[in-house]
């Protein structure tokens, strides 16, 4: 049931304001797990379909992402630089959506959050309520990167 709600609400236009990560290194500048958001889109077998902007050799690419859905509800799994499970951590889909994934490569597991909105800067407030997400998870302010007026395809 969560899946086919977060199916509905999520599909749209979205933009990446913050991310936060135990790994640091895999979210700041040049970072594998660091994307940038364009839409978001449901499937009808109840999956995601992430479209996200990637520079690649001075160009702006269009990499589009299947997140299959699991058995576990509200969960989906995608295969990008290890192997990725997707839940749905807090959101309105009206305005703002965060994602929780733990990427296992390796043998070394990450975990990253995303906060993504509906407009490219998202007011203080919902930057504390990332915050507060984050804190749960066990990351503090300095596991946190801003990416308002980050996106190299959106200048």
């Amino acid at each position: 049931m969560a899946l086919l709600l977060l199916s509905l609400g999520v599909s749209g236009d979205w933009f990446s304001v913050s991310m936060a990560s135990d790994d640091m290194k895999r979210i700041e500048e040049n970072g594998d797990l660091r994307v940038f958001i364009q839409k978001i889109k449901s499937l009808e077998d109840g999956g995601l379909k992430f479209y996200f902007q990637l520079l690649l050799l001075g160009q702006c690419v269009e990499v589009p992402m299947v997140c299959e859905k699991t058995e576990k509800n509200g969960e989906c799994t995608i295969s990008y630089e290890g192997e990725n499970r997707v839940l749905l951590a807090e959101t309105d889909y009206r305005v703002y959506a965060t994602f929780h994934l733990l990427n296992l490569r390796n043998g070394t597991q990450t975990q990253v959050l995303a906060l993504y909105g509906r407009i490219p800067d998202l007011s203080p407030s919902f930057l504390k309520r990332f915050e507060k997400v984050c804190k749960k998870y066990g990351l503090g302010p300095q596991n946190i990167v801003s990416l308002i007026d980050k996106d190299p395809c959106l200048k």
